[in-house]
């Protein structure tokens, strides 16, 4: 059989690193291939880098089909549920893969909903009698949308990290990324470097680790310095008009003010679980 290698499906998943790619291949030329590779049909759907190595060094392996694979859909659904019971993978990982998940499924939903409502269309256009048995029947409902709760589960995260890989991804440059995912800067810090302009993320991504810390504090100071002059010129406001009046805000600047809350809230408890991971890290290596 001759084996296809899909670059989308290869690319689905970020690679292995090098460290990890050398040591797959030295484990492949000292015992072999022990898992089979996983096929729909002539693609391979898993087992890319072992693949390769086998055919470059002529080492044999096996092949298993999956019969259960009816779309390219199942194939990625598969290859996330896959990925995300694996412990090498990173918390960032972790979050992306559930979100592409929540995303496949919700589309379907919407799918089958459009299916179903149009299939109660045409039956309640049949006839009189059959619409108003229809009209009898429990209204139909659309499914529930998957919460940030539903992605923090399945990717064994809190809700608090998924609102930040939702935003780095939405918003960070690739450079801040890639340094999410080689550990150079935190989930927390990478969301504050992604609300600077592109290039001046890149610029940070540049310098290394350093910059980056230093351009999240950067953020973080500028975010505070508003409020603190804020306070001098609510005291002068007070003193110079009656208590009785109040500053009212347009539902815009509500509605800002409560994204920003939720930010900080997430931000901050994203660093409260770093500091408790740290701090057992410090108990765990002390005699």
């Amino acid at each position: 059989m001759d084996i296809i290698v899909n670059e989308e499906l290869k690319a689905y998943i970020d690679p292995l690193t090098p460290d990890e790619h050398d040591a797959l291949e030295r484990s492949l030329l000292a015992e072999g291939c022990r898992d089979a590779l996983v096929l729909w049909g002539n693609v391979l759907v898993d087992g890319h880098n072992r693949y390769g190595i086998c055919s470059r060094h002529g080492i044999p392996f096996q092949t298993v089909q999956n019969t259960r694979f009816q779309s390219m859909e199942d194939v990625h659904l598969w290859m996330i549920e896959q990925h995300l019971g694996r412990r090498s993978v990173s918390d960032f990982q972790r979050g992306v893969l559930a979100l592409r998940k929540r995303a496949i499924v919700e589309a379907r939903r919407r799918a089958e909903q459009e299916q179903l409502r149009r299939e109660s269309e045409g039956e309640a256009a049949l006839s009189t009698a059959e619409a108003e048995a229809d009209a009898d029947s429990p209204p139909w409902e659309p499914a529930p949308k998957l919460s940030r709760a539903d992605i923090a589960r399945e990717a064994k995260l809190s809700a608090s990290q998924v609102t930040l890989i939702e935003k780095i991804s939405a918003h960070a440059a690739q450079e801040v990324i890639e340094a999410v995912k080689a550990g150079e800067i935190s989930l927390s810090a990478a969301a504050v470097v992604a609300s600077l302009p592109e290039e001046e993320q890149r610029a940070a991504a540049q310098g290394g680790r350093s910059e980056l810390k230093e351009a999240a504090k950067r953020v973080r100071e500028s975010r505070r310095k508003p409020r603190a002059a804020a306070e001098p010129m609510a005291d002068a406001n007070d003193a110079t008009q009656p208590t009785s009046m109040q500053t009212t805000l347009d539902e815009g600047e509500v509605e800002t003010l409560r994204q920003r809350v939720a930010s900080l809230t997430a931000e901050n408890q994203a660093l409260r679980m770093e500091l408790d991971a740290l701090r057992a890290r410090l108990n765990a290596s002390e005699p």
